[in-house]
């Protein structure tokens, strides 16, 4: 019967690719381990089932295994995370009847998708005046890039979410149904649901992960350190396998196959045609106008810029943002936790034995680059694409406390000597 296989948890999106297609394609096969795919409805679900040991891994939520570690929400379980699994792959999607509002109150939104939050503001500010109750936006999850994104996007244009906004947990594949019941005004999620809701003319997609923050990093494969602790081997060999998987979903002639497999019912179960708008990088905005395409190459990212390698800045961008929206009360030293969850130490080992080149530093500064650039500190230099967030900010991992500081919000919840127990 041999070792038995390895459980992993992924919840029916469009970047459970590389795990999909490394199992289909025999890449796990290939470097010696059996796996086995479990299909969650949450992602609740998954950190569950992984601190629980009934997953043995999963694909999760970046920030998932740094919430998890700090015992946010739910008991400290350490977590080890060796691989990324991608860059991109969200959206933002409101109601065709927030959508009207919206471009009554500033007409360019329908030419200048940075513009939309700005627009939002302005029937946040009419809904605020005739004393209505604030509009309900869906996340998948509390510690996800998804609810960072939103609130960024929000934040950037003078919404305090936390004022001006209700913001509820829905799984993936809720957010279409609750669009159409009208039990919510809008959603960030990951594809194929923002290009369903469009495709069945329920919903207008805003604006992308993308636009938010070009080349953001998305999921992660990710275990509890007492597993990879007692199962160093098989770790090594997923992360192998997972990169040859990337790879080669990356590859723009393998897109359509890919596209194919993951559509299948065991897995996002959603039509070939709507997956593959995303997945080729022209995402439909709007049912029914001419114009309501965008073209976004690098709306899902699995290989390219380093996609694979986990950065440790990434997750102190994370850590950062859980500071900023009141997550976390207790100081905690930023970067000394995003160094226990990131282990790029696994990573390059198994990098090394495919031949994939790799980053030989771990934290990089963040929105510092609009145009594609090269990383020179590697193994062999590495191509990267743009890194810019929309409102022109930058993230420098060596001094934290200082772009917390810059937040009007973050000023407003904690004194500013306050900030100097978030030691970075």
């Amino acid at each position: 019967m041999g070792e038995p296989a390895l459980r992993l948890g992924f919840v029916a999106l469009n970047d459970c690719a590389p795990l999909v297609i490394a199992k289909e394609r025999g890449f796990f096969r290939r470097h010696g381990i059996r796996v086995e795919l479990v299909r969650e409805p949450s992602w609740a679900n998954v950190r569950d089932k992984v601190q629980a040991g009934l997953l043995d891994g999963a694909q999760m939520l970046a920030p998932m295994p740094v919430a998890a570690t700090l015992g946010l929400e739910g008991p400290a379980v350490p977590m080890w995370v060796p691989l990324s699994l991608g860059l991109n792959g969200n959206a933002l999607t409101v109601s065709r009847e927030l959508y009207a509002r919206m471009r009554e109150a500033e007409p360019a939104v329908t030419e200048d998708r940075l513009r939309t939050a700005h627009a939002l503001r302005q029937v946040v500010l009419e809904d605020r005046q005739r004393g209505r109750p604030p509009l309900r936006f869906a996340v998948v999850f509390p510690f996800s890039a998804h609810y960072y994104e939103l609130l960024y996007w929000a934040g950037a244009a003078g919404i305090d979410p936390a004022r001006d906004l209700e913001i509820v947990v829905l799984p993936p594949v809720s957010m279409v149904d609750g669009l159409r019941a009208g039990r919510i005004d809008g959603y960030c999620v990951g594809e194929p649901w923002s290009q369903l809701a469009v495709e069945q003319g329920v919903g207008r997609c805003l604006i992308s992960k993308y636009e938010i923050w070009n080349n953001s990093p998305e999921k992660v494969l990710a275990f509890t350190r007492d597993f990879a602790e007692r199962h160093p081997e098989e770790v090594r060999a997923l992360v192998r396998a997972l990169i040859e998987s990337a790879r080669w979903v990356d590859r723009p002639e393998n897109r359509l196959e890919t596209v194919h497999v993951i559509a299948g019912e065991s897995f996002v179960d959603a039509p070939v045609e709507v997956i593959h708008r995303a997945m080729r990088g022209t995402p439909k905005l709007s049912a029914g106008e001419a114009d309501a395409d965008a073209t976004l190459p690098d709306f899902h990212v699995f290989h390219r810029y380093a996609a694979t390698f986990p950065w440790t800045s990434h997750a102190m961008w994370f850590a950062s943002q859980m500071v900023r929206w009141g997550q976390a009360e207790k100081p905690f030293n930023l970067r000394r936790v995003a160094s226990e969850v990131v282990r790029a130490d696994l990573y390059r080992e198994a990098a090394g034995e495919v031949g994939e080149p790799f980053p030989e530093i771990d934290v990089k500064p963040e929105g510092v680059h609009e145009e594609p650039w090269s990383l020179q500190q590697a193994s062999v230099p590495i191509e990267m694409g743009a890194d810019r967030f929309l409102d022109g900010r930058r993230f420098d991992p060596g001094d934290v406390v200082a772009y917390l500081e810059q937040s009007e919000i973050t000023r407003l919840r904690l004194r500013l000597d306050d900030l100097a127990g978030w030691n970075a």
